[in-house]
């Protein structure tokens, strides 16, 4: 030992390649544990996601009989508000739900043609101004 209390190293008690290779051995059991960490989360994640998919769609089917039911509901109250026969309410409950769809099919085509072609028109034109700006700094 020196004078200072370090021990001197010629008295290593491991090599340095000794050392070398347990760091190595150590880094890479290391890496493998962080990939086995990293994959059992993901799927713990993936699992949670897949889970309230599910319950998204029973959500979704639910809504729909709901649907089903309050449009009963409402050709029976058609039935009894203008006290006319069960059978005109649904008729009027039919004609209201094809003026909708029709409704609901025009906005969807006007906002299909507006969507159409699906090009990035402002990256395009971005694009071409940068092109010129360069090919202008060159000359």
């Amino acid at each position: 030992m020196s004078d200072n209390g370090v021990t001197p190293p010629t008295t290593a008690e491991k090599q340095l390649g000794e050392i070398v290779s347990d760091v190595t051995s150590k880094t890479t059991l290391l890496v493998q544990e962080e990939i086995a960490l990293a994959k059992a989360e993901v799927s713990v994640k993936v699992s949670r996601i897949v889970k309230g998919i599910v319950c998204f769609a029973l959500a979704g089917f639910l809504a729909l009989l709901m649907l089903i039911f309050v449009f009963h509901t409402l050709s029976y109250g058609f039935a009894d508000w203008l006290g006319v026969k069960t059978w005109v309410g649904y008729g009027i409950t039919t004609v209201l739900l094809l003026v909708l769809t029709g409704l609901s099919a025009l906005i969807g085509l006007r906002m299909f043609k507006k969507g159409t072609p699906p090009t990035p028109q402002l990256a395009i034109e971005e694009a071409q101004k940068t092109k010129k700006v360069f090919q202008e700094a060159r000359s």
